[in-house]
């Protein structure tokens, strides 16, 4: 099984690139946009937090749990946020994609989606993982309905789960993928993906 947490995965539309110190400067720009942070458990648009995220983030890399990107939208060259395959349990077998946050200019262009397949891909097919787990706050109808739409099914809502930045308790909603599944959601939800890398 690799362990190789600091990789790069590309399609035509997307790089994903490990995430490293000197990227601060440009994602606080993004990240200043404090609306990404409605649903966030931290708010990176204040001061010193983006900062933290970011040595969190490495320090776990080193630690062997998890996997740290940026995300590059290839169409326009432009850093787009950032995004995770954590909390990795090798002897488990596990991993959950998240800490997801990009761009306003970059919602709904349809990145997202080849980001995450690029992501299972990446966990399934190289680290042979045997589950990828996704969560999202119960009132984030958009991130939900995201998930459902690359098929990952719906396990549960466990209620008062999490403390986010602004001190609300929120549910939380549990989605996984198993890698006996990922063949076939392969080809029922990133068919055009499939067909345009062929």
């Amino acid at each position: 099984m690799s362990r190789d947490l600091n990789i790069v995965l590309e399609s035509d539309r997307v790089l994903l690139r490990p995430l490293q110190f000197e990227d601060e400067e440009a994602l606080q720009f993004i990240a200043d946009d404090d609306s990404l942070w409605i649903y966030g458990l931290q708010d990176l648009s204040k001061p010193g937090e983006l900062n933290k995220y970011i040595r969190k983030a490495i320090e776990d890399r080193d630690n062997e749990t998890t996997a740290v990107w940026v995300i590059i939208d290839k169409k326009t060259n432009k850093m787009a946020g950032c995004t995770r395959l954590a909390e990795i349990s090798w002897k488990d077998e596990r991993g959950q994609i998240g800490w997801t946050w990009l761009g306003r200019d970059f919602q709904g262009s349809g990145l997202n989606k080849e980001m995450k397949f690029l992501i299972l891909s990446y966990g399934f097919d190289v680290l042979n993982l045997n589950r990828i787990e996704l969560k999202a706050d119960e009132r984030n109808l958009q991130s939900r309905k995201a998930l459902l739409s690359i098929g990952a099914n719906q396990e549960g809502i466990l209620r008062q789960h999490m403390k986010i930045h602004d001190g609300y308790i929120r549910n939380t909603v549990f989605y996984s993928i198993l890698n006996s599944e990922w063949d076939t959601i392969k080809q029922q939800y990133f068919k055009n993906f499939i067909q345009n890398h062929d």
